[in-house]
């Protein structure tokens, strides 16, 4: 084509604003275009999420979860790491011979109203962490806990997740690789300093303890026993104090907590523990006997 100058270019620019009015709104109305928005991740199968580390509502960081999930929007109270790690781990539900049958969110496994209408039980561990002086670390925890906030307890309580490495249930590898991991994040104490072939699984303990009218547990519990000398660094989120007992510093702490004296409360799970193992385990402990004691074919029913 040619190249256009003078009356010629005149002529066209005339001929291309007679096109231009010719295609105008009014025969061809044009819209606003909003793209309406698409959750991601929507349908995102478990395993991914557990891959990716994803919740279910990783779409929406304000969006509230459906209602079968309670009413978790209200939850404003709740501290924000509390509340993500409410609705991102997923716990192993099992029966009561403690055979896998499904996983759900820490929100619901906690709640009471899901506790008692479908019974829901889950797989926990209990850590029990002694020094070479054969002192037990014990934790306050945080004021931000949903669960029994501010009680002390024993060196770490938490939950195996439902993934592959937590899964393991020969020799109790998955919660022994779960408390490793938790050690780390609740207590700071590096995975070198508490290596998994450590820990002695000592025994399993069931129980169901509210917490307040809304909150509670109902758990299995896998009691781990590990003597090492570690490095702790807590995490304020987690945990508000540290301090390592004696057998009769232990005993002094139950009478003060028995009296109601200084605030001391004790969580149930470590005080089922207490009244039931730990004064005879730790002597299996100072004694270097601790794989006498062990026994993982019982699952102790505690109340």
């Amino acid at each position: 084509m040619g190249l256009l100058t003078g009356v010629g270019f005149q002529n066209w620019l005339a001929a291309a604003a007679n096109s231009a009015s010719a295609f105008s709104s009014s025969a061809f109305p044009l819209k606003p275009l909003f793209l309406k928005p698409r959750p991601i991740f929507t349908s995102t199968p478990a395993a991914l999420r557990r891959t990716l580390r994803l919740s279910p509502y990783s779409y929406s960081t304000s969006a509230a979860p459906p209602s079968t999930m309670g009413d978790a929007a209200a939850d404003s109270a709740m501290d924000a790491v509390q509340r993500r790690l409410m609705f991102e781990d997923e716990c192993i539900l099992v029966d009561e011979n403690d055979r896998v049958v499904g996983h759900d969110s820490k929100y619901n496994c906690h709640l009471m109203e899901k506790i008692e209408s479908e019974n829901l039980l889950h797989r926990a561990f209990s850590v029990f962490l002694f020094n070479s002086k054969h002192e037990l670390l014990l934790q306050q925890r945080s004021a931000t806990k949903v669960t029994f906030p501010l009680v002390w307890t024993n060196t770490c309580c938490s939950h195996p997740l439902y993934r592959d490495s937590e899964l393991i249930e020969e020799k109790a590898l998955g919660a022994r690789n779960a408390a490793q991991r938790k050690l780390f994040d609740e207590l700071g104490i590096p995975a070198e300093d508490v290596p998994v072939d450590q820990f002695t699984p000592l025994g399993r303990i069931l129980y169901k303890a509210p917490s307040d009218g809304k909150w509670g547990e109902h758990e299995l519990d896998y009691l781990l026993f590990i003597i090492r000398d570690v490095s702790v660094h807590p995490n304020p989120d987690e945990v508000v104090d540290v301090k390592y007992v004696n057998q009769q510093q232990l005993k002094e702490l139950l009478r003060k907590a028995d009296a109601g004296e200084e605030g001391i409360k004790l969580s149930p799970w470590f005080r089922l523990v207490v009244d039931n193992f730990l004064f005879k385990w730790w002597d299996h402990v100072e004694k270097g006997t601790l794989e006498e004691a062990a026994d993982m074919k019982t699952i102790h029913k505690l109340t």
